[in-house]
């Protein structure tokens, strides 16, 4: 990988990492989640190379690729004891990343509605395929609180969407959003993991979330009621708290 991922650290810089992943939406999606952790934790919120007209190098075309450039920052940066927060698309690099540290920099792991994983009989929809009224049916409780007419969005903003999800299409490999290899290696991640689902997403079920965790040795699966896809965004006090209890357990110091 030629360039480094563009990165934003907030909160003290003596306070334990936590490294916030977007997902197709881009950083803003999981912004309130860095600003959260901002307060007593150096949060690092990450955009994806290729989002948000970022360069992404020719050689970055996987999700695995992606957790190994991760996995580089952290160890170049010399972050330890890191807590990884991956919404949707960046759960799925969190649990790449947790695969394949070697070195013990990841301490603990929480995959917001992530996808990635092959789960029987539960795939994950086609969210290429959805227009705006879709995406807010399928991926919120309150639909009509979160759908954006495209009609009033700016010609600049809109563009950007567009190549934040051909950059979504080119990593995650398209509409199956999943990697059939990476199912059995979760059964090495000897982290602690916390599985945090929307009980409405309808881009990736419950079931779907629930096979997710079974795949970790050690994982915790907990259900956010009134919440779809991105249950930070619309229940942000549960949410939090369950990402406070998980953080407070797995710190190392």
């Amino acid at each position: 990988m030629t360039s480094q991922p563009t990165l934003t650290a907030s909160g003290p810089a003596t306070g334990r990492p936590v490294l916030v992943l977007h997902g197709g939406g881009g950083p803003l999606t999981v912004a309130p989640v860095a600003a959260h952790f901002a307060a007593g934790a150096r949060a690092l919120l990450p955009t994806h190379p290729g989002w948000n007209g970022t360069p992404r190098p020719d050689g970055l075309s996987t999700v695995g690729g992606l957790a190994a450039a991760y996995l580089r920052l952290l160890r170049e940066r010399g972050l330890s004891d890191v807590l990884v927060v991956g919404s949707s698309l960046g759960g799925w690099i969190g649990a790449e990343m947790a695969a394949a540290d070697t070195e013990g920099l990841i301490s603990g792991l929480v995959l917001v509605n992530a996808v990635g994983i092959e789960a029987d009989g539960e795939p994950v929809r086609d969210f290429f395929a959805l227009d705006a009224r879709g995406v807010a049916e399928h991926a919120y409780h309150d639909s009509e609180r979160f759908y954006v007419d495209p009609a009033t969005v700016p010609a600049e903003r809109l563009a950007v969407m567009r190549d934040n999800m051909a950059a979504l299409r080119v990593l995650s490999g398209g509409p199956a959003m999943s990697d059939p290899g990476l199912r059995p290696r979760l059964a090495a991640v000897t982290v602690p993991t916390l599985v945090v689902w929307g009980e409405s997403d309808g881009i990736v079920t419950p079931a779907y979330g629930r096979q997710y965790a079974a795949a970790f040795p050690d994982a915790r699966f907990a259900v956010v009621q009134e919440a779809g896809h991105l249950p930070h965004l619309e229940q942000p006090e549960r949410t939090f708290a369950l990402l406070d209890a998980f953080a407070a357990q797995t710190a190392r110091r």
